[in-house]
């Protein structure tokens, strides 16, 4: 669906592109006003080697409802660590830069890696049908896995509805019934089966729509293809060589690794629209597009690698970079688990993630010279330009 639903805030799709872009790319978001409450001082742009700026935003987003915020930014001057705010709103614990968080979204990059690594390998093709891999799998209310791409899961251009739409689902990660849901088991199938109740949201290949429901499917595909988890196969192809000590793949673990804070959400049926403790929950819902724990070191380390060619061969890097336009917001590109846009005169690739209690993201420079990742411990703040406001700070100039 194109429409932005009126719970945006906690649309994952809606997370992803828009997070930034409506805060950041157009001339007119340079002079945005910052979270309610605190404004960004003037004052020297990232390049000049000083992060002031993006600390003020991160702390204008603790003083506008964010619990606590972490980030890293890299550049030319070296790496820098900032923390605002708490990690635990009952222990008043500060945030610490090594935090591990749920990531969300940006698990996207990790699972069209692996696809495309087999594709190097020869033991499949980008496309192939899903229908090749996962028979009589998407079928019914007018979808056909026999017309949808491997390629298509990836870029957003299958048509399959989003999953997350789906009305218990949503009910079930906005309302109060969470809590009585967050260990709700699931299984990749019934995922599918939840959104092909639905008819597709276009013809697959004719345009790009945000869905998660396509990741789902690729992870599937990817334990065809090898004949091991999911889970197992990204942490032998990049997690363990790549060194990420702090990232995971939780299964259907519940809680945190330490040292990690609390996440906090609001329900849109409680009254008091209080800031209610969401960490702890059975991830099996986002298993292959949301389930990534990890820290802001990780995820530079990994996007940096991929963009430097050092995960795929060439045919594959220029595959992963081959883009669609994202039709909703404009400048910004998706290509294979990644978008692509260019915020103050600097080319930008990455993703964002957006799930109950966390909002991340993650970019790197075309260059790999400078990024930028960081995580709100709650996705109340979703349908401002709080997180927006920080990538805003660290790679535009002030505006005078």
């Amino acid at each position: 669906m194109t429409k932005r639903p009126p719970w945006r805030g906690r649309a994952a799709r809606a997370a992803l592109a828009a997070l930034l872009t409506a805060a950041a790319l157009t001339g007119a978001a340079l002079t945005a006003p910052a979270p309610a409450g605190a404004a960004i001082p003037a004052g020297p742009a990232a390049p000049g080697g000083g992060h002031g700026r993006t600390q003020a935003a991160m702390d204008a987003a603790v003083k506008a409802g964010v619990p606590g915020v972490i980030a890293l930014a890299r550049g030319p001057r070296g790496t820098w660590h900032g923390t605002a705010g708490v990690a635990d709103l009952h222990t008043k614990r500060p945030r610490l830069p090594g935090e591990h968080f749920r990531a969300g979204s940006i698990v996207k990059p990790f699972v069209s890696t692996v696809l495309l690594q087999l594709e190097a390998e020869h033991r499949l093709t980008l496309g192939d049908t899903v229908e090749k891999w996962l028979p009589g799998l998407v079928s019914g209310h007018g979808n056909d896995g026999r017309r949808i791409t491997l390629r298509q899961l990836l870029n957003h251009t299958s048509g399959l509805h989003d999953y997350t739409e789906d009305p218990e689902v949503l009910r079930n990660l906005t309302t109060t019934a969470f809590l009585q849901h967050r260990y709700d088991s699931w299984t990749p199938e019934q995922i599918v089966r939840t959104a092909t109740a639905h008819a597709p949201d276009f013809p697959p290949g004719t345009r790009y729509s945000y869905s998660p429901t396509g990741y789902v499917l690729a992870a599937l595909v990817m334990e065809k293809a090898t004949g091991r988890s999911y889970e197992e196969e990204v942490e032998r192809r990049i997690i363990a060589p790549l060194g990420l000590r702090s990232t995971r793949l939780p299964r259907h673990e519940r809680t945190l690794p330490a040292p990690a804070g609390r996440s906090y959400s609001r329900f849109s049926d409680d009254p008091d629209r209080g800031m209610q403790d969401v960490t702890d929950l059975d991830p099996s819902l986002i298993r292959g597009t949301g389930d990534l724990i990890t820290s802001p070191a990780d995820l530079d380390r990994f996007l940096t690698a991929l963009l430097r060619g050092r995960l795929l061969p060439p045919a594959q890097q220029r595959e992963l970079k081959t883009t669609v336009p994202d039709g909703e917001e404009p400048g910004v590109e998706y290509g294979l688990g990644l978008f692509h846009f260019t915020l103050c005169g600097t080319e930008l690739w990455g993703h964002t993630g957006f799930f109950i209690g966390t909002q991340s993201v993650a970019y790197v420079s075309a260059d790999t010279r400078r990024s930028l990742v960081y995580n709100f411990n709650t996705d109340a703040l979703g349908d401002t330009s709080a997180a927006g406001d920080v990538i805003k700070a660290e790679f535009c100039p002030a505006v005078k």
